[in-house]
């Protein structure tokens, strides 16, 4: 089945050209277009994407309300938020907000349906040495965290713990379970656990919470 995709911009060339090179791909559908993000929270519970291409600055509602608003309906569509600078102090806001990660606009064509089909799978898309930068420069921008992260830590076995940190490096599931020498469905497993215990919505939460916990610090 193809990957259905939502593509969210003001700019009617950004909604067009994303939408030509996405169709071009075989396992790719783009099944609509929204201005704003008033409009990407009315789509997104009409056609039901499995990805949602998200830009950040927008008239009505924002590409970060946006985003906090379909996570909060608990839609299965993933947020890849599309950003003109890799260090836009709001990039860190829409992660918490529920994003699974975040694309420059001038990705090539590869790189963007790449960044489609890596984050329908559920994985985050966010390079390890981006993830500390944004970390680094942004935390102190935003809200303190929904609760104190020290509490929720211990939770947490050993080893979930140590997974934790891992996904927060940037670690695959397959990566993961390599390193510590188990098998890759008991990583998964631990994943879950781990997800269902601090409430949060995917690998790129938890990297964010691991940031903010201090169970990794940046480089």
């Amino acid at each position: 089945m193809s990957i259905r995709v939502l593509i969210v911009d003001d700019q009617i060339m950004v909604r067009e050209g994303f939408s030509v090179l996405l169709n071009a791909m075989p396992d790719i559908e783009v099944v609509g277009e929204a201005v704003n993000g008033r409009e990407a929270v009315a789509k997104v519970a009409e056609l039901a994407p499995d990805v949602v291409l998200m830009d950040i600055r927008m008239p009505e509602l924002n590409g970060i309300e946006a985003t906090r608003e379909i996570v909060a309906t608990d839609s299965a569509a993933k947020v890849l938020v599309l950003t003109t600078f890799d260090l836009d102090e709001y990039v860190y806001q829409a992660l918490r907000a529920g994003a699974s990660g975040f694309l420059l606009k001038d990705a090539s064509a590869r790189q963007l349906a790449e960044g489609v089909r890596v984050v329908a799978a559920g994985e985050a898309l966010l390079a390890p040495t981006v993830t500390r930068r944004l970390i680094t420069e942004f935390s102190k921008l935003t809200e303190e965290p929904r609760v104190s992260p020290l509490t929720q830590v211990a939770d947490l076995t050993e080893r979930e713990t140590e997974v934790l940190v891992l996904i927060a490096k940037g670690f695959s599931n397959a990566e993961i379970a390599s390193h510590l020498v188990v098998a890759e469905s008991t990583i998964k497993t631990h994943v879950s656990r781990v997800l269902v215990k601090l409430g949060l919505r995917d690998r790129t939460q938890a990297a964010v919470f691991a940031y903010e916990a201090r169970l990794v610090t940046p480089a």
